[in-house]
């Protein structure tokens, strides 16, 4: 993979005139979500990930957290108005989403799916997300984000 590929992420800002930055790390050993804050430079606060977990409906939510934290259940639960939820199987990432694990972006999904957004984020200019391949980061500002996605803030970890 080329350093100046685009992803479909990275096409549909384009198209919609949201700015945002690039930053590959695809060169690096950099797996974990702290790992790659490191690679890139910034505070892991700043670089999210993003997860998918289905609740008891079986309906698939995702929710976008900083790296170094781990998202809480119950508080995604709630913030869905479901009374349980469960982490996605890795299996059925990919035909849901259209990403692969490490990969998954919650930009440009496959299917359109009810997005939350950690309420830390508020508190960033701008935060890191998956730009929808493993090795590539958008950096986008959190409102941008939340209007692109529909995402709503709400305390996840």
């Amino acid at each position: 993979m080329a350093k100046a590929e685009k992803t479909n992420v990275m096409r549909l800002l384009d198209s919609r005139k949201i700015p945002y930055r690039f930053h590959y790390y695809g060169d690096t050993d950099a797996v974990s979500g702290t790992d790659v804050a490191s690679v890139l430079g910034e505070p892991p606060e700043k670089v999210f990930k993003t997860l998918v977990a289905v609740g008891k409906s079986r309906q698939a939510y995702v929710f976008v957290v900083p790296v170094e934290k781990e998202l809480d259940l119950k508080k995604a639960a709630a913030a869905a108005g479901e009374k349980s939820m469960e982490m996605l199987k890795a299996k059925e990432l990919l035909p849901l989403t259209g990403y692969v694990h490490g990969g998954c972006s919650p930009i440009a999904m496959k299917k359109p799916l009810p997005t939350f957004l950690d309420s830390s984020a508020q508190f960033q200019d701008t935060i890191c997300v998956s730009a929808g391949r493993i090795g590539f980061q958008i950096e986008i500002g959190p409102s941008d984000l939340t209007g692109l996605t529909g995402a709503s803030y709400r305390d996840l970890t």
